[in-house]
């Protein structure tokens, strides 16, 4: 790439997710020549450049994050349009998926400035190319809320989303995120994906029951997390079978026990089904 290939305006790298070598020629074109380099975090930007043995020189190397976005978008922004090339690269992957470049995107596109972006890695479609669920439709929903009771409310309005579910999350709350998924996506099929294109890759796949029994027992693993989960059952029970099911399961199960068994069998939402158990009860 000569300087007249790369356009005036802001660039958003797509950078590797874990190994180094999948970086593509045209990021590591735009990185030589550009007149500003914005990072997520510098280190890890200035890491990457070493690593394919390109020089700063006397270029700004920013640091662009969403704790500072307030104070540093009109500087970039200013250089934008006096002319320069300024190139923006996230931690890891494709910028504006889950990260703050989509603030600098927009505001560069409000300015009427130039826009472009290389195309690469991104953990959401490789994990979703390597889960063996449906891909032909698929919802990212990023990260859930932290605390359980806002995170089921968050997960709630995507339970008739068509298509396969993704999702980040933290190792440390792995095993509460996938509790509270099949409480109210039902026993759905999943997967989770760990360390991705890294040496220590895995995807473990199952129900969404026995992946959080999973995590529960062995704890949280390492490495960044996406959680796939596949689209609803085809068939949706009717309330009067809903509830010819539980009156069975209820003479004979405790309203815990009938409540889960029922919602396995109907392929419905656990928290939906234990709810009417409840006004059965």
């Amino acid at each position: 790439m000569t300087k007249s290939q790369l356009k005036t305006g802001l660039t958003l790298l797509a950078t590797p997710i874990g190994n180094a070598r999948d970086v593509s020629l045209r990021t590591l074109d735009a990185l030589r020549e550009a007149d500003a380099i914005a990072c997520e975090d510098t280190r890890v930007g200035r890491r990457l450049m070493d690593i394919h043995g390109i020089t700063l020189g006397a270029r700004p190397l920013i640091a662009y994050h969403e704790h500072n976005a307030a104070h540093i978008l009109p500087r970039l922004l200013e250089m934008i349009e006096a002319g320069q090339r300024v190139v923006y690269l996230s931690d890891a992957g494709t910028p504006a998926v889950a990260d703050p470049g989509y603030r600098l995107a927009r505001a560069v596109i409000e300015a009427e400035a130039g826009l472009s972006a290389t195309p690469g890695p991104c953990a959401a479609i490789m994990a979703l190319t390597l889960s063996g669920l449906p891909s032909d439709r698929f919802t990212f929903g990023g990260f859930a809320p932290n605390r359980s009771g806002q995170r089921q409310t968050f997960l709630r309005g995507f339970v008739d989303a068509p298509g396969t579910l993704i999702f980040y999350e933290s190792p440390r709350r792995l095993a509460a995120a996938l509790a509270d998924m099949e409480a109210v996506f039902g026993p759905r099929d999943a997967a989770v994906a760990r360390e991705l294109s890294k040496l220590f890759e895995e995807v473990r796949r199952g129900t969404l029951a026995s992946l959080a029994a999973h995590y529960t027992e062995a704890g949280a693993p390492k490495g960044e997390i996406v959680i796939l989960v596949g689209p609803a059952p085809e068939t949706v029970a009717s309330a009067e079978s809903l509830d010819a099911a539980l009156t069975e399961a209820l003479a004979e199960m405790s309203l815990k026990d009938a409540a889960r068994t029922v919602s396995e069998t109907l392929g419905l939402p656990r928290k939906q089904v234990y709810e009417r158990a409840l006004a059965l009860k």
